[in-house]
């Protein structure tokens, strides 16, 4: 596994003490901790020398003001920051790996959360290149060293009243099912299956432990529905649909993450979750392209070759005029405005998309 090194955070904790008030006293802006996979790195990676997984580099952020390329894997904002905008903050928090940087300059940023994202993780440790991203598992060790700065500046009873109210967005899993189908002697799918879920509840498990009550989370997309996947399923019979075993998969990921939600909540005093069906919400834009304003939702905006999905999106790569035409930006990655559409619904959203409550009601419900 990866090993960082954990930091001081007591500047941070100085500054955190000096906001927090207003912001528990305005219940539109909560604390918020990110924790996933490249839906929601916000720069993280570009903090680890040796990842491959990174998107610093033009023409991601083509979108994002100023035209730059954060490490982003969007050519705008990401569903981590248009959740957090809908929050009222400015976007998502800033990485863990940026706020360690900063050490005692962080007296410029209020504390109003962390993002813990990176792109390449997933719910077990072996997915993904270590060092060169940062599990799960690594991402709440992080967490942890933030809780205990809180604990050693505030003392234990305001920690765990801050971090009750706080909301705890997860979004992961999909590196996960996408190793899982390039391994060609692989265990079944059903045994795979109760693997990744096992390693759910236990990391839901651990950040309870350490104080998370308020727990937003997005399943897997309908993964083979990217450009990417097609590519595969063109290879294999010339049809460039989705790929219909792994999107068979990632539905039932979600059905027995739903399951599992529904009966650890049950068994943790005071948890509270909400569940966005993103597989369920990419198969309707797909379905009904037009009606959400969308030209294209087959191809990436931004590649190389057929579907635009045999290279990375970088400076030499294909760009399509209008962003706001396509539904993926990469070869795997959603659009800004894809993105924004799945924030929208996970904030209000109704239970046919987000169950058993909406984000927005998720951070009301005391």
């Amino acid at each position: 596994m990866a090993t960082i090194c954990m930091p001081s955070f007591l500047c941070l904790i100085f500054v955190f003490i000096a906001n927090f008030v207003p912001l528990l006293a305005d219940d539109a802006t909560p604390v918020i901790f990110v924790l996933g996979d490249s839906t929601a790195d916000v720069g993280t990676n570009n903090f680890l020398h040796h990842s491959k997984a990174r998107a610093n580099f033009p023409h991601n952020g083509v979108d994002f003001p100023n035209s730059r390329a954060t490490g982003r894997f969007s050519n705008g904002f990401n569903t981590a920051d248009l959740l957090a905008k809908r929050f009222g903050l400015k976007r998502s928090p800033p990485p863990f790996l940026f706020l360690r940087k900063l050490k005692c300059h962080c007296k410029k940023h209020p504390f109003k959360g962390v993002n813990f994202a990176s792109g390449g993780s997933g719910l077990l440790d072996i997915t993904g290149s270590k060092p060169t991203v940062v599990p799960l598992s690594e991402q709440i060790a992080q967490f942890a060293s933030v809780r205990d700065d809180f604990v050693a500046t505030m003392g234990p009873a305001a920690t765990e009243a801050i971090l009750s109210k706080s909301l705890f967005f997860i979004s992961i899993g999909s590196n996960d099912i996408f190793g899982y189908f390039k391994t060609k002697h692989r265990m079944p799918e059903d045994k795979f299956l109760c693997l990744l879920i096992s390693a759910y509840s236990k990391h839901i498990t651990t950040l309870y432990e350490l104080g998370a009550r308020k727990f937003g989370i997005i399943s897997v997309p309908s993964v083979g529905c990217c450009p990417a996947q097609r590519l595969v399923q063109k290879h294999l019979n010339g049809s460039d649909g989705c790929f219909g075993a792994i999107n068979d998969f990632a539905q039932a990921f979600h059905s027995a993450l739903d399951t599992l939600l529904l009966n650890i909540s049950s068994q943790l005093p005071g948890m509270k979750y909400s569940l966005g069906n993103a597989f369920r919400m990419t198969l309707d834009i797909i379905a009904n392209r037009e009606l959400f304003k969308f030209k294209n939702v087959t191809a990436a905006c931004c590649g190389h070759g057929t579907l635009n999905a045999q290279g990375l999106c970088n400076a030499t790569a294909s760009l399509c005029p209008d962003r706001r035409k396509y539904l993926f930006w990469d070869m795997v990655h959603p659009t800004q405005k894809a993105s924004d559409l799945a924030a929208q619904t996970l904030f209000n959203g109704t239970q046919y998309y987000v169950s058993p409550i909406n984000f927005s009601q998720l951070a009301k419900d005391n």
